[in-house]
């Protein structure tokens, strides 16, 4: 099963998580990395990234799995 990857803020940069991980995947000085590379893991796995802002809440998700009902997405 694939987990879903997790974009988070760490200290002064972003890192990318999967879920119930404890350690992280990656650390990027800059948040779009993290995405990058949440989203390749992601599609390699067909999971999700969750991506977060600096406030910890959600900001987007984006799914790479094999939806049998997928969302209506307008973003892409």
């Amino acid at each position: 099963m694939a987990k879903n990857q997790h974009v988070v803020p760490r200290g002064n940069g972003w890192a990318v998580r999967g879920e119930g991980n404890k350690k992280d995947t990656a650390h990027t000085d800059n948040k779009k990395p993290a995405e990058d590379i949440a989203r390749d893991i992601a599609r390699n796995q067909g999971g999700e990234v969750v991506i977060h802002g600096r406030n910890g809440r959600i900001q987007d998700k984006d799914s790479y799995g094999n939806d049998p009902n997928p969302p209506k997405d307008n973003k892409h």
